[in-house]
């Protein structure tokens, strides 16, 4: 019999190479749920059967779970844009935490076996680097801490109603299916779409901020297979790439990568972890080997990629919540 699993944000990047990889594994019957507000329809598989609707509609997700029977719950919509959510607290919370929230307790009601959930690095903010899931977090920003209370509602839920789960934490995915048309998230997306529009690359501060960027295929497949391993119950798992760089350097390889060079423009410093990058030797000891596309090679396929869909027009955010020291280029 096949398992049944629930793919929140299943039309997004993440969430639609999650799918692939459920599909691609040949076990397992998908509803994608999406809300289209930063996903694309065209990016989901066929296969999967497609709800358009929100995480915070939980009589829509309740109703889901009563007629699918969910054996499992892959839950990817975030909206993960670290330095606006400082802007956007309300809307982070409702959308990452609350959101979280609705689903856990459908999870619990309904009987799932497993919840894997897409955390970040984000929630140890300022720390011992390289980062370990041993670590303390300590979450600078609103959306680091929405990522740690739903981690740490999971932890009760295990507790409290035996909810079995796991907790990745990715830092700095790209590749085919981003969104390049966001101005506030996913910076190699960004870099290829100004690089298309002939635009000026924008960075904040010096340039000299590190991090380890990670192809979507070195990430999407072991989130697909946690559910069927054992020692990755009730676990935290960093993922993503043991090489990081400065932001400049990222500049001058997204250019070479997309054979176009265009001005760059620095402006005024905004808040953020200055480096982050983190030990995966938890996650090599459970999952093997990853990190298997280099830098180069993965820009190169996002280029392609990129060039093939063309630029996408970047809008402001609609309701900025707070004005107060609003990064530079996003006012």
């Amino acid at each position: 019999m096949k398992k049944k699993a629930l793919v929140t944000g299943g039309a997004g990047f993440m969430g639609a190479h999650v799918v692939d990889e459920l599909f691609r594994n040949g076990d397992t019957d998908v509803v994608a749920l999406d809300d289209l507000s930063g996903g694309f329809r065209e990016n989901l598989n066929s296969t999967a059967t497609f709800v358009e609707g929100s995480i915070l509609d939980v009589s829509l997700i309740n109703k889901l779970c009563e007629q699918y029977q969910f054996d499992y719950i892959y839950h990817l919509a975030a909206y993960a844009a670290e330095g606006l959510s400082h802007f956007i607290k309300r809307f982070n919370y409702q959308n990452n935490l609350i959101g979280s929230v609705n689903l856990i307790n459908a999870a619990v009601n309904y009987d799932v076996k497993r919840f894997i959930f897409t955390s970040s690095i984000a929630v140890y903010g300022v720390n011992q680097l390289p980062m370990h899931e041993g670590l303390t977090p300590m979450p600078e920003d609103s959306y680091g801490i929405a990522k740690y209370a739903v981690e740490q509602e999971l932890v009760a839920a295990k507790r409290l109603f035996d909810l079995d789960y796991t907790i990745f934490r990715p830092h700095n995915v790209y590749g085919e299916l981003q969104n390049i048309g966001d101005k506030y998230r996913n910076v190699v997306g960004i870099f290829m779409n100004k690089i298309m529009q002939g635009e000026p690359l924008v960075i904040f501060g010096d340039g000299e901020q590190t991090r380890a960027f990670t192809h979507i295929a070195d990430v999407a497949p072991h989130i697909a297979r946690a559910v069927d391993m054992p020692e990755a119950s009730c676990e935290i798992f960093n993922v993503g790439s043991d090489k990081h760089i400065s932001v400049n350097e990222l500049a001058d390889l997204v250019m070479t990568a997309m054979k176009k060079e265009v001005a760059v423009k620095y402006l005024r410093e905004r808040e953020e972890v200055k480096h982050a990058y983190c030990s995966h030797e938890k996650f090599h000891k459970v999952f093997g080997t990853t990190s298997q596309v280099t830098l180069p090679e993965g820009l190169r396929r996002m280029a392609v990629w990129a060039k093939s869909v063309g630029a996408r027009t970047s809008k402001l955010f609609d309701d900025i919540e707070i004005r107060k020291n609003l990064p530079e280029g996003w006012k």
